[in-house]
């Protein structure tokens, strides 16, 4: 059965070169994209511009691989471009070490009708023919490479509708989500960030019937971001401004921040940086929040709470994951009866802690530093669509126990200082109580990062977060420091939680 198709009209060479980087912002590893026509009819200027933009080089040299056969690219997905045009025959393909160029990255053929039946089936065939003074494309295809190429040509015509038809793409950031991000550049005008986030996907159902994602609340729609950055701008805080929104479809057109790193040249935490941050979070804690900020006008987005059912299902995850890579074995139900036991203790020393706007992941991958900017306007903030209303203790564990990078505890120390300083000139504050829920908070932080490190790599196949572990496991050791905490500290050692292993 013929899968779904796509037409798109190249009026002229711009256009044929926007729309390989369309392409090029979907492709990822393992996909096979067939390019077909009579000559002349652009397939090579098409696979230049898609090698180019996947490259980030506009000047890359990109050589018709008619007489090479195939040429290959490194890049963000390395590229191998076949042309397979003086192919005698069809076997031929495992001479040229097709399925080895298949398993390195994604693979571009032309003249594909020669390779017969070897290309995959969910390879995605881009048909150009001539049509007047330009050219048609025509797309067709089954699965998940079709289906992205559907969605950065959605992408494409937002863009359109936004009045930036004619931007160059470049892909920017991704992160652990779905979620995506590309710069926008059009001649003359401040770059911009193209935000492509898909409407969340709920897992099976794990507790009671709910997926994951509705125990921890975690956020739908692209709807959340837009509630929370109105809010957030309205309050004092510097975040992107939204110059164009696709609620439905989950696309932004933003302000880009810049890209002032907020660690050192070496990748390291700069401590009067981080004391600016916990200023920040001091400014943000004690204000009012709006818990019903709008999207749009009549769609609001309530703030879910970081509620105990939250707060245990995260802390799940280290039982659930963390626990079964280590021992070799799943956790036994005596295991998973401590473990909850030690916990409901904890979530019950809560019920004081002060709770706030919990922007659930402030930490350095999403703090721009702008050192010409002044006060609170230095730090731009991103990758608050999550956000809870939750302690307020969380926040600042989740920057002073940076989950990327190492703080060590005199910059720690730093950090939790210049927050109480800040709270306390403000007017009346717990620092005692603060000091619990700060440490709950961090251990409660460090023991679900521990299980989604280690998720990501049984799981999802990214193995890059194991290197994290032994710092989040040097984190979780300070924060059962606290005396509060002496039971679950307790039963971490019994259990072996705390000790170096290699995974």
């Amino acid at each position: 059965m013929a899968g779904p198709a796509l037409e798109r009209f190249l009026s002229d060479e711009a256009a044929t070169i926007r729309f390989g980087e369309d392409l090029a912002m979907a492709l990822r590893p393992g996909d096979v994209l067939a390019l077909s026509g009579d000559l002349g009819a652009g397939k090579s200027t098409l696979a230049r511009a898609l090698i180019r933009a996947v490259a980030d080089d506009p000047g890359l040299d990109v050589p018709s691989p008619t007489f090479t056969l195939v040429q290959s690219y490194d890049g963000r997905v390395p590229i191998h471009h076949f042309d397979l045009y003086r192919l005698a025959d069809a076997s031929e393909l495992d001479e040229l070490g097709f399925d080895e160029a298949l398993a390195q990255g994604a693979v571009l053929v032309e003249w594909p009708e020669r390779a017969a039946d070897c290309l995959p089936p969910d390879a995605v065939t881009v048909a150009l023919e001539h049509r007047g003074d330009g050219r048609l494309a025509r797309l067709s295809g089954d699965g998940p490479a079709f289906q992205r190429i559907a969605r950065s040509l959605a992408m494409r015509d937002f863009l359109g509708q936004s009045g930036w038809g004619d931007a160059t793409r470049r892909h920017f950031v991704g992160d652990a989500s779905a979620r995506s991000y590309e710069i926008v550049r059009l001649s003359g005008t401040e770059p911009r960030v193209l935000m492509n986030s898909p409407p969340l996907v709920l897992g099976p159902p794990v507790r009671d019937g709910k997926a994951y994602a509705e125990i921890a609340h975690t956020s739908r729609t692209v709807a959340a971001f837009v509630a929370i950055d109105r809010a957030l701008a309205a309050g004092g805080v510097s975040v992107p401004e939204i110059f164009s929104q696709d609620l439905d479809r989950g696309f932004l057109l933003t302000e880009h921040l810049g890209s002032g790193p907020f660690l050192d040249a070496a990748g390291r935490p700069v401590a009067e940086r981080y004391a600016a941050a916990a200023e920040l979070l001091a400014f943000m804690h004690g204000q009012s929040w709006p818990y019903s900020p709008e999207a749009a006008p009549g769609v609001a987005h309530e703030v879910p709470p970081f509620d105990r059912a939250a707060m245990a299902i995260e802390a799940d995850l280290l039982v659930d994951w963390y626990i079964p890579a280590v021992t070799g074995a799943p956790a036994n139900d005596a295991v998973r009866d401590g473990y909850h036991r030690e916990w409901n203790a904890l979530f019950d020393r809560l019920a004081g802690a002060e709770t706030t706007l919990m922007l659930r992941d402030f930490h350095s991958p999403n703090i721009v530093w702008r050192p010409k900017r002044k006060g609170h306007d230095r730090l731009g903030i991103l990758d608050f669509q999550d956000a809870l209303v939750g302690p307020s203790a969380y926040d600042v564990a989740s920057l002073a126990m940076d989950a990327r990078v190492t703080v060590s505890p005199e910059v720690e120390k730093v950090i939790y200082d210049a927050y109480v300083a800040a709270r306390q000139a403000a007017g009346s504050f717990d620092a005692d109580t603060f000091a619990e829920a700060y440490a709950i908070m961090a251990a409660q932080r460090n023991s679900k990062i521990l299980g989604i490190f280690v998720r990501l790599d049984r799981r999802d196949g990214k193995p890059a977060y194991l290197k994290h572990l032994p710092r989040i496991r040097d984190y979780l050791r300070r924060a059962l420091a606290h005396p509060a905490l002496a039971g679950l500290k307790a039963f971490y050692e019994k259990h072996g939680i705390l000790e170096e292993r290699a995974l």
